[in-house]
C-alpha cells in the first residue's frame, strides 16, 4: 500500500471514530463543549502519530487510548485552574465503564441499523421522515396523505417492532 493509500485509509478510520471517540470522551468530562475541546486535542495527536499506527491492528482501541490520555491530561490541567479536583484514580476507574458503555451502544446502534433494514420501505419512510428529517407528525402526516393519529399510532407499531427486533438481534450476539 502506497503513501496516499495509507493516509486515505488512515483519515477513514479517524472519521469512522469521531462518534466513539466523542461518547467516551464525554462520559468522563461534564461538558460538550470541553469533550469538543478534547476530541480535536485527540485528533491532532492521532495525526501527528499516525506512522506509529499499524493498519489492520485495532484503530479504535489504539485511538481510545490517546483519547483517555488527553482526557487525563485535560483534567490536569483543568484541575490546576479549579476548586474541583478529579482523582486520577477515579478517572482510571470510570475508563472501563465508560469503553463499556459505548460497546453496548455501538451494539445497539448497529442493531438498530440491521432492524431498519428489514423494515417495509414504507415504514423506513415514515422513520426517515419523522427522526432523520426531524419532522413533526402533523407533518409526516400531510406528507403521506394521512391523519396525524394514523401516523403516530404507525409510528407506535414501527418502533415496538424495532425494539423486539433490536432485543433479538442483541441477544444472538456473542458478547452481549
Amino acid at each position: 500500500m502506497d503513501q496516499r493509500q495509507r493516509q486515505a485509509e488512515f483519515v477513514r478510520l479517524v472519521t469512522d471514530a469521531q462518534r466513539r471517540l466523542y461518547a467516551y470522551i464525554l462520559t468522563l468530562v461534564p461538558r460538550p463543549a470541553e469533550a469538543d475541546d478534547i476530541l480535536q486535542e485527540t485528533n491532532m495527536v492521532l495525526w501527528e502519530k499516525s506512522d506509529q499506527f499499524t493498519l489492520g491492528s485495532d484503530f479504535n482501541a489504539w485511538a481510545a487510548t490517546v483519547a483517555h490520555f488527553q482526557t487525563l491530561a485535560y483534567l490536569k490541567r483543568k484541575n490546576r485552574q479549579s476548586w474541583l479536583q478529579f482523582d486520577d484514580a477515579l478517572v482510571q476507574r470510570l475508563a472501563p465503564v465508560a469503553a463499556d458503555r459505548i460497546e453496548k451502544f455501538d451494539a445497539r446502534r448497529r442493531a438498530l441499523n440491521h432492524c431498519l433494514m428489514k423494515l417495509p420501505e414504507n415504514d423506513r419512510g415514515l422513520i426517515a421522515r419523522r427522526y432523520t428529517e426531524n419532522a413533526s407528525i402533523q407533518s409526516v402526516a400531510q406528507q403521506v396523505g394521512r391523519s396525524a393519529g394514523a401516523v403516530k399510532q404507525a409510528l407506535y407499531r414501527i418502533r415496538g417492532a424495532l425494539l423486539t427486533c433490536i432485543e433479538k438481534t442483541l441477544a444472538q450476539e456473542p458478547d452481549a
